[in-house]
Parts: C-alpha cells; sequence; structure tokens
C-alpha cells in the first residue's frame, strides 16, 4: 500500500474538520483556506467522504461539512476506503471487494505473504483515528510537506 495525494488531502481536511465544533457547519472554502488544498479537488474528497458516512453536508447558505461522528470514532482504515478504495494489495484477498482466483486455494504467496500483508495494514489503519490527525492540525502541522514524500511507481 502507498499513501496518495488523495490519502493525505483527505487527511488533512480531516484534521481540520476536528478541531472544530460538532455543531458547526464548516464550509468547503474554509476548509481549503486551511489546508491549503485546491478547491475543486477538496470538494470531490469530501464528497467521497460524505459519500461513506466520514463526513456529513449540508447544502445551502449555512450549510457546509462536519464530521459525521467524533474524531475518535472514525477510522483511518474507513477514510481510506472511503477515498481509495481497497486497502488489500490484491483483489483476491480484498475483504470487500474479492474477486475470485483460480489459483488460490493452492497458492502459497496469496495464503501466506499477501494475507498477512493485507492483515498488517488494516490493523494499523484500525488502530488509528482520525483523532491523531487532530492532534497535528490543532499544533499546526501541515501535511503539504508529505506530498513531496510520495513514493512513485518503480521509484
Amino acid at each position: 500500500m502507498r499513501l496518495s495525494t488523495t490519502d493525505i488531502y483527505a487527511f488533512q481536511a480531516l484534521g481540520y474538520l476536528g478541531t472544530q465544533d460538532t455543531q458547526r457547519w464548516v464550509a468547503s472554502d474554509e476548509i481549503s483556506e486551511h489546508t491549503h488544498i485546491a478547491r475543486p479537488y477538496l470538494v470531490r474528497i469530501l464528497a467521497a467522504l460524505s459519500a461513506k458516512g466520514v463526513v456529513k453536508s449540508k447544502k445551502g447558505i449555512g450549510g457546509g461539512y462536519a464530521l459525521a461522528r467524533k474524531p475518535h470514532l472514525i477510522s483511518l482504515c474507513e477514510v481510506v476506503r472511503a477515498v481509495d478504495g481497497p486497502v488489500a494489495p490484491l483483489s483476491c484477498i480484498s475483504l470487500n471487494w474479492r474477486e475470485s482466483c483460480p489459483e488460490e486455494d493452492r497458492c502459497h504467496a496469496r495464503n501466506t505473504v499477501y494475507t498477512r500483508m493485507r492483515d498488517a495494514m488494516l490493523a494499523v489503519l484500525q488502530e488509528f483515528s482520525v483523532q491523531d490527525l487532530v492532534i497535528d492540525a490543532s499544533q499546526g502541522v501541515s501535511y503539504s510537506l508529505c506530498l513531496e514524500h510520495l513514493l512513485k511507481p518503480n521509484a
């Protein structure tokens, strides 16, 4: 698994939303201004998060976005799945988007290595929540430098 630009931006936006009063609707313009995420890209990320129940949205005057639950109740696994889809490295071991393979019963790598990779990634992402992102947002930590350190394919 590699983090994507979308993951980093989602983490930054959710960290910011987590610092806000739970009853307050935060406009996308405000989130964009505080996180330095281009508004068109941010709105697409927030739409994906809203569709999966991570954030809630309200249209119109006085509308905006808010976390759907308290920050400690939203796992990073839920966030990554909302914006990127499956966490599993291969569809044959995916828990939610599984596609069978004719070799799966006798494939040693699938039944050992790949399954353990999936389980390790899921465990770490389940262990941490948006509350961990709120800690950084509260301290003014920006994830913009993370974008410079994303691994490229074939790196």
